[in-house]
């Protein structure tokens, strides 16, 4: 046999035992929301560094945008065809893969070398189910709060609003200087949802909602409270404190950010991740933007719930995975030591107790969740999924001013009471 055949054989022999090892590698498929910067960059990092460590496994990463998520692990869940991590928010969404022993109790896995206790207590209740954890915590503390324009606040002598009538008079001023004051892409609904929580959180305090929720202690849908809620919603709607069209825009293409970039707005109510996207996106921007507190309802009042959740998001991992344990030491590189310094660095808070913020607009986030008496998971998470949505299309009903708030409140205590069983 002559020497350029067996050379032409080994060649072969090498391509074919590198495909084996290829074959061999365990793979992994791994979904997350995290489809903009610098969430992009962050979770691509902590996925490479895994990968490194652990040749012998290929993590598949798909990011997806937020609500085209909503569906498609729906549907992926459905089929039983889902991937082996991904992510949720927690709450009764979440609760119907328990139900359906789609994902796996993580328990003992945190339980190992004390791992749990890395965490912040708070960040493990909408995941907790008859004290069996299914997720982890990661993507941080995310409560809804105002961001505003510095330089336009200061040109008109506008001072941060500590109550509602503040800010309603800070709308005022902003609209007769032909300013926009709250900026809002409410297509996908569950951004203008955010005032009509924290308006019943102020007018009611939490049980209201939480009553309702549970079905405890005569709570009802369409206590008083939820009413004036949506009418006070509907005032500010026709004094034009929202820009036009607000129900039409897309917030994950940057819609409401852009008005504010353009100088178009000056305000609006969004999770804390808008610091990091900001810093991202429009870093000149970013160094005039302030941030205040969904304000209370009257001078010297309890301040009230923050909205949101201390864990956003979750990483599960499916019961049909036939990689668990390393999905579960893929989801740890996502939350350690370098993970956290990284994720501090690009205007997050990680869920770790041992994070300490030194970025002051961070440490101001901070101070807010440890201030407030509780903070009040988003409504369409802690809800079933049918009751979640029907929060998020009354409201945008409302907001369109195509409901009345007696119309809405009726909807959502028919169908509390038709899921209950009542």
């Amino acid at each position: 046999m002559n020497h350029k055949l067996l050379a032409g054989l080994g060649i072969l022999g090498l391509v074919a035992g590198a495909s084996v090892l290829a074959q061999q590698k365990k793979e992994i498929v791994f979904w997350h929301i995290q489809s903009s910067e610098p969430g992009l960059s962050l979770v691509k990092k902590q996925v490479d560094r895994y990968m490194a460590a652990n040749p012998d496994v290929n993590v598949q990463v798909v990011p997806i945008q937020n609500d085209a998520y909503k569906t498609k692990i729906k549907v992926a869940m459905g089929a039983g065809q889902g991937p082996c991590v991904f992510a949720t928010w927690g709450g009764g969404p979440l609760f119907e893969y328990v139900k359906a022993n789609q994902i796996i109790d993580l328990t003992s896995l945190l339980n190992e070398n004390n791992y749990k206790n890395r965490f912040l207590s708070a960040s493990f209740s909408a995941i907790t189910f008859n004290n069996k954890i299914y997720g982890v915590p990661v993507e941080g503390v995310s409560i809804s709060i105002f961001y505003y324009n510095k330089q336009m606040f200061a040109k008109l002598g506008l001072q941060e609003p500590a109550t509602i009538a503040q800010l309603v008079s800070t709308a005022n001023t902003l609209k007769k200087n032909g300013i926009v004051p709250f900026s809002l892409a409410n297509k996908t609904k569950w951004t203008g949802s955010m005032y009509f929580m924290y308006l019943v959180d102020r007018m009611g305090g939490a049980r209201t909602f939480i009553n309702a929720a549970t079905r405890a202690n005569g709570g009802s849908f369409q206590n008083p409270v939820f009413i004036r809620a949506g009418k006070m919603l509907q005032d500010w709607v026709k004094a034009g404190y929202f820009n036009e069209g607000f129900n039409g825009l897309d917030y994950d293409s940057g819609q409401s950010r852009g008005l504010l970039y353009a100088g178009k707005a000056a305000m609006e109510l969004m999770g804390n991740w808008s610091t990091s996207i900001m810093r991202s996106e429009n870093p000149a921007f970013a160094t005039n933007v302030g941030i205040f507190p969904f304000p209370a309802m009257r001078a010297g009042g309890p301040a009230g719930n923050v909205v949101g959740t201390v864990g956003d998001n979750y990483y599960h991992i499916a019961s049909n995975c036939k990689h668990q344990k390393e999905s579960f030491e893929m989801i740890k590189f996502l939350i350690d030591d370098q993970a956290v310094t990284e994720r501090g660095a690009a205007g997050r808070i990680p869920p770790v107790k041992s994070f300490k913020p030194t970025d002051p607009d961070l440490k101001n986030i901070v101070e807010l969740v440890n201030n407030a008496p509780g903070t009040q998971l988003w409504y369409d998470q802690y809800l079933a999924p049918e009751l979640g949505e029907a929060h998020k299309d009354t409201t945008q009903a409302l907001m369109g001013l195509t409901m009345t708030p007696e119309q809405a409140a009726k909807i959502m205590e028919d169908t509390a009471k038709r899921l209950a069983g009542k």
